[in-house]
């Protein structure tokens, strides 16, 4: 039915008020969501160098760790995922701020303080078991491209990594080098999506997720060493307040004063959601992990786990191609973040030791000594993989070395982000601080344990 003139006149105020409103909720809705686009670029602009270190924590090596576990005590040890990530997240925002208060690397504030033996010690323990793990995924990078490429040979695949991680880290500006650390980080999703690819009793991994449950045998023992070797480890401390300085100085801190002086509690909170979304990143992985090899080869009776490129070749048959693709390409993409954190946190903590120069954002002329032994490390890392050295015993040690390593270096960092002479403003709280004795003595006690199981 038409309207007539008089309807149309009274009915105008109507139509235009609510266009006007479907106006103003079209515009709500844009606006609202150029909000969030906004807050989501600024959040990810935020991130830095805790997402890169938090990523780096889950190398091959590591997932190769994560998938014995769920292999070989199927859903029992998942609990270690959500208990890791609290004393990682702590452990490690107080390295960074270590760095921030301070100005300089985290080997450079314990020669100052603390007795030069041991931090001589602990940097040479750290170098071998770095160089370990190098060797370990430099290896474990090459098998996973011939998961996918049989015919490429083994040797030429380890030295090309080798070759690209060392022209990235000397060669590209600092500045593009962490940007491309930070997108690699998206690498360790695939290992989530797997999850989607089997079948999964939720309720159960729910169930061992928030109720622990463990034997005090020699396997599970090392087991959990390795995890939280693995998840804590030293190289992770050294690195990632020398990348908080890096930071600094991208921003215009040439100096150490100014560093100290500039740092403020707004630096400090990008700082903890920074460090926090990284631990949070490699927790979740790790659960995942262990999830997909509890679900998948821990129930089909397949409990041995010897590398990362044996976990995805072991999915296969119960995860398919995609699941297989996911984890093979995952290999590469975390050996590509971790190498050359490994290698650089080395660095980082012999050059500050001997008080050498340092720092990615140097060039190759300007830090002969620093870059010189991330050189050595990886050069090392290569010639293990042809010495016969085998893959398993080369984690062990290395978990050995860092269970040696890490209660010292957090005894350290403690009493270092403690002290107020030191940090300033920026000491540690109440509530940090005893968290991280707990963290000490929790530490303290399963490498200890693992160290003599592993010899008795």
């Amino acid at each position: 039915m038409k309207k007539t003139i008089l309807e149309k006149i009274f009915s105008a105020p109507v139509e235009i008020l609510e266009k006007g409103v479907e106006t103003g909720i079209n515009i709500e809705h844009k606006i609202g969501e150029e909000k969030q686009v906004k807050a989501v670029k600024n959040f990810w602009k935020n991130l830095g160098p805790g997402l890169t270190t938090g990523a780096a924590d889950d190398d091959p090596s590591g997932i190769a760790t994560y998938s014995q576990i769920g292999a070989s005590q199927g859903f029992s040890l998942l609990w270690l995922a959500p208990f890791s990530l609290p004393m990682m997240g702590v452990v490690q925002e107080m390295c960074a701020r270590i760095g921030l208060a301070t100005g300089v690397g985290l080997a450079a504030n314990i020669k100052r303080h603390y007795s030069k033996k041991i931090l001589y010690f602990c940097t040479a323990l750290l170098l071998f078991a770095n160089v370990f793990n190098i060797g370990a995924d430099l290896g474990a990078m090459a098998k996973g491209v011939q998961l996918i490429v049989p015919w490429l040979p083994f040797a030429g695949l380890v030295l090309g990594f080798a070759i690209v991680s060392l022209f990235l880290q000397i060669f590209i500006s600092y500045k593009t080098y962490a940007e491309y650390l930070k997108y690699l980080t998206f690498v360790l999703f695939g290992y989530v999506i797997t999850a989607f690819f089997v079948e999964i009793d939720w309720s159960t991994v729910m169930l061992h997720t928030f109720v622990p449950t463990f034997s005090f045998s020699k396997a599970i023992i090392v087991l959990i060493c390795a995890a939280l070797g693995t998840t804590i480890s030293p190289y992770l401390f050294f690195w990632q307040s020398s990348q908080e300085v890096e930071e600094q100085v991208l921003h215009g801190e040439k100096t150490e004063e100014a560093r100290r002086m500039t740092t403020s509690e707004g630096d400090i909170k990008k700082m903890r959601i920074d460090v926090w979304s990284g631990a949070f990143v490699s927790n979740i992985v790790m659960f995942f992990i262990v999830a997909v090899c509890a679900a998948t080869l821990y129930q089909a009776g397949i409990t041995n786990i010897d590398s990362a490129s044996d976990a995805a070749i072991a999915l296969r048959p119960f995860a398919g191609n995609f699941a297989f693709m996911l984890f093979a390409i995952g290999i590469i993409g975390t050996g590509l973040l971790a190498i050359p954190v490994l290698a650089g946190s080395a660095s980082y903590a012999i050059s500050e030791s001997f008080g050498w120069k340092t720092g990615l954002y140097r060039k190759l002329k300007q830090a002969t000594s620093f870059y010189g032994v991330i050189i050595v490390a990886v050069v090392l890392g290569i010639f293990l993989n042809f010495i016969g050295l085998d893959p398993i015993k080369t984690l062990i040690y290395s978990a050995v070395l860092n269970g040696i390593i890490s209660p010292v270096m957090i005894f350290l960092i403690i009493r270092l982000s403690s002290n107020g002479e030191i940090m300033g403003n920026f000491k540690n709280k109440k509530m940090g601080k005893t968290f991280g004795w707990l963290t000490f003595v929790l530490i303290s006690v399963v490498s200890v344990g693992a160290v003599v199981s592993m010899f008795i």
